[in-house]
């Protein structure tokens, strides 16, 4: 029973040394954490956006889905779109992407930001040759996710093996249309 006792009060020793100094890591290193999502969000936003500079949006709106927005302006300052980030479900949830929409009303790019997607098959929503897809759609009606070739300007093709991921992005282009035609057009 003493060895028991003993083994114990060594145990949470060890486990709260560990505990403090994680603590003290993560104060230590969350400011630099922070710059780099940052920074990451910045590129996405160039990428889905040809702007000069972002500014954020405080916009008061109902849908949890809806991360943020920024406006994209050119080096005179004038709005050339929106970079819209939103949170969708996939096959997983968690689904995080990145619209941007010119003020033309045309998607200019996707990009898939965060996912928890199936490696091979939903993991494949980011690459190019499914988010370049998107591109130039007009945003007067919804995106529609068909299986086969698409017939209408509005129709993209599905992931093979996808679909409810293909959908999903979808959800987060739609949501992002949505958006940009009830407050930001």
């Amino acid at each position: 029973m003493r060895e028991t006792i003993k083994l114990g009060v060594i145990l949470l020793i060890i486990t709260s040394v560990a505990a403090v100094v994680l603590g003290f890591t993560n104060d230590l290193t969350k400011g630099k954490i922070e710059e780099v999502e940052a920074a990451i969000s910045e590129e996405a936003r160039r990428e889905v956006l040809p702007a000069d500079k972002f500014e954020q949006l405080q916009l008061s709106v109902d849908d949890a889905r809806i991360l943020s927005v920024y406006k994209g302006l050119s080096s005179s300052g004038e709005v050339v779109g929106y970079a819209i980030a939103t949170s969708t479900n996939g096959y997983s949830p968690n689904l995080e992407m990145i619209t941007g929409i010119s003020i033309e009303g045309k998607v200019t790019g996707i990009k898939v930001t965060k996912h928890q997607e199936t490696p091979g098959l939903g993991a494949n929503a980011e690459n190019k040759e499914f988010t370049n897809k998107f591109i130039d759609k007009s945003i007067d009606e919804e995106i529609v996710v068909v299986k086969t070739a698409p017939q209408n300007p509005n129709e993209v093709q599905a992931l093979t093996g996808a679909t409810m991921t293909s959908n999903g992005v979808r959800d987060g282009v739609n949501l992002a249309i949505g958006l940009f035609n009830s407050e930001l057009k």
